[in-house]
């Protein structure tokens, strides 16, 4: 018994090897990583592990008329690994050949032939509740079973009961272990080989991952989807990759110049009919027909993907390479989660701008209302200095023409911190000429602040506020204090006077409309706009205080 069972070893080793190098093979890991295999597949796969039971009856070692064999192998493995039409399909050929050729031991060819096929139906049951961390157990529960039918049909249908009875007492625990064995370290070693499917899958994952982080700053900034198209090309080791609208190519990169396309129209009816259906077409070297006119330059294969906008189709995706393998289910999925990403980022990027352009015009509506609010007062004033002190109405002129200029061309969303003091100086010297200096400035601010800038129009309206609203509505003369502090990275600015103090209806009113401070809701609304938060108001034991961070 111990020869028999080494020489088992020796052609279950032989199996093994077989069944390692075909699971190796790129086309068998292909067809075993297809989410649902095709009639194809399932051809190929039951004439392989059919081939593979009958090789193991060929290879066998004959003892008295019997064979200890790892015919069931390649039944139970084929089962458990491809599904229950493989199982049955390889149990019946295999079976059918044990009985075609009695002349291999034919006393127990029947026995034999029947356990087989039985064994695939039995395998079929099994796959069905298998799991990946249960199969390599069904398998060898399959294998275990498998042979123990064999033996009790041999004792059963055998002519010569003695002889039968020798058979299964030498090679019961031989074929049990050998064939349960077999069949466990097969699908163990496959599964291994198959997880770097999983390994794939989670690369193509990484990759998507970082194909976005590369491609967000575009998107963002608005640029040319060239290079988007480049940066895909150069992920996935493409050839050529293309991103079109309805009507025509607007964007493309190439590996060389040989390959580049001219943007125009478009001409391909495969991606006309992309834009019609909305669904992925692949083009490889078992398609009919092709989307490209390469092929004398080395493209072999195509992926075009829809891409899409508000539910609708909007443009496509396609993707080039130059090897002639069939196009596998985790390129095809990376090819849509991209046309995916690239669809979901131009819709941000569109809704982006019409929420600048909302923004800028309604920042540029809020700075036109304050320019009437203060223009008629600073003309009045000047008026009254003119007939008895020109030289000061010179002043207040001038002071006048730099604010309005100021107003008039820095129209953007921020300016340099300089520029916009020195707007504040020019309003609040026009105010001491207006009220005869019932107020006064104090400034504290850090030095070294030329890299801050800041929103336009947002201190002087603080510093109007706090003049009107606080300091003349008292009988005595108060003072502003205009602080600006840069704190790490963040610059603060605020306004405080000592005058009469906010009403708390403004304060708690302030997201609201209000009739009335309108230069202060206007500054908040700007601010909210641009950064998110608004002024911070407090009302102080005498006085307010006014503040915002840049």
């Amino acid at each position: 018994m111990f020869e028999l069972s080494s020489k088992l070893f020796n052609t279950l080793g032989y199996i093994i090897a077989i069944a390692f190098f075909f699971t190796r093979f790129k086309s068998a890991k292909y067809i075993f990583s297809r989410e649902k295999q095709t009639k194809k597949d399932i051809f190929v796969l039951s004439i392989f592990f059919s081939s593979l039971a009958i090789l193991g009856t060929y290879i066998g070692i004959d003892y008295k008329g019997a064979i200890a064999n790892t015919r069931n192998i390649g039944v139970v493995v084929g089962g458990m690994l491809a599904g229950p039409e493989v199982a049955i399909i390889s149990g019946l050929i295999a079976g059918a050949h044990r009985i075609a050729f009695t002349s291999i031991s034919a006393f127990t060819a029947i026995p034999c032939a029947i356990a087989t096929v039985f064994g695939g139906y039995i395998t079929s049951h099994l796959f069905k509740k298998a799991t990946k961390s249960n199969r390599s157990l069904l398998g060898f529960l399959g294998g275990v079973l498998v042979e123990n039918l064999s033996m009790f049909l041999i004792l059963v249908l055998g002519s010569d009961k003695d002889l039968a009875i020798d058979i299964v007492k030498n090679l019961y625990l031989p074929m049990i272990f050998i064939n349960g064995v077999g069949v466990a370290v097969i699908i163990i070693i496959t599964d291994e080989i198959l997880e770097e499917k999983e390994k794939e899958a989670g690369n193509q994952a990484k990759l998507a991952l970082e194909i976005a982080n590369k491609t967000l700053p575009f998107f963002r900034k608005g640029e040319s989807l060239n290079d988007v198209c480049k940066i895909v090309l150069d992920a996935l080791l493409a050839q050529v990759v293309v991103i079109t609208d309805k009507e025509n190519l607007i964007a493309s990169a190439s590996v060389s110049k040989e390959f580049e396309i001219t943007h125009g129209k478009i001409q391909s009816e495969a991606t006309k009919k992309v834009l019609k259906q909305g669904e992925v077409l692949i083009f490889d070297k078992d398609s009919e027909k092709t989307d490209f006119n390469y092929t004398h330059k080395g493209i072999r294969s195509c992926i075009i993907a829809p891409l899409f906008q508000d539910e609708h189709v909007s443009g496509t995706l396609k993707i080039y390479f130059n090897n002639e393998e069939h196009i596998t289910a985790r390129k095809k999925y990376l090819a849509i989660g991209l046309s995916q990403l690239i669809s979901t980022q131009l819709e941000i990027s569109k809704i982006e701008n019409l929420k600048t352009m909302a923004r800028d015009a309604e920042l540029k509506a809020l700075q036109n209302q304050i320019n009437p609010h203060f223009l008629f007062n600073a003309l009045h004033t000047t008026a009254s200095f003119v007939r008895f002190n020109p030289t000061r109405a010179r002043e207040i002129i001038i002071d006048l023409s730099t604010y309005l200029r100021y107003n008039l061309e820095n129209t953007t969303k921020v300016v340099p911190l300089e520029k916009e003091l020195e707007q504040v100086k020019a309003y609040i010297n026009i105010e001491k000429a207006r009220f005869h200096n019932r107020f006064d400035i104090v400034y504290d601010i850090d030095t070294n602040l030329n890299d801050i800038t800041i929103p336009s129009l947002t201190i002087q309206p603080l510093v109007e506020n706090s003049i009107k609203h606080g300091i003349l509505k008292q009988r005595e003369s108060g003072v502003v204090k205009i602080s600006i502090k840069k704190i790490e990275d963040v610059c603060k600015i605020s306004i405080e006077d000592n005058g009469i103090g906010i009403s708390p209806d403004i304060i708690e009113n302030i997201e609201k409309k209000i009739e009335n401070n309108i230069g202060l809701k206007n500054v908040h609304n700007r601010l909210k706009l641009m950064y998110g938060r608004g002024l911070d108001i407090k009302r102080l034991e005498k006085g307010t205080h006014i503040s915002f961070t840049i």
